[in-house]
């Protein structure tokens, strides 16, 4: 699971919300299963080179949030109910927001916008 993450330091973006998103479309998409476990906090920082604390803060909102659980003295899991929680479309629409905007933005219309989707999708 630890080749799968990724984070970029210069990313405007925090490294937990990275790991936090990450995790999230790991369990949508299927490459963590339902009962699956985590690699610890330390595992995760050190392959990652980043701070602990940092790895601590996504993993305690996605148990939050219900996607994964903690049990005393067991590894973190992949919660039960997690796979019902959200699915993959709804995790594209703060993008899907976002490019829309900005095509309307620098007057692309729809269907220029929708054959350039299609052709990507394509490629």
């Amino acid at each position: 699971m630890l080749e799968l993450l990724n984070v970029n330091p210069s990313s405007g973006e925090p490294i937990y919300k990275q790991l936090h998103e990450q995790i999230v479309r790991l369990i949508v998409g299927g490459q963590l299963q339902e009962e699956d476990v985590l690699p610890s906090v330390r595992q995760i920082a050190e392959y990652l080179a980043v701070n602990p604390m940092t790895v601590s803060r996504a993993i305690q909102q996605l148990v939050d949030q219900g996607w994964l659980e903690r049990r005393r003295g067991q590894a973190t899991r992949v919660a039960a109910r997690a796979e019902a929680m959200e699915s993959g479309v709804s995790l594209l629409e703060p993008q899907l927001d976002g490019l829309l905007a900005q095509a309307k933005q620098l007057g692309v219309s729809l269907p220029e916008l929708l054959q350039l989707i299609n052709e990507r999708w394509q490629a």
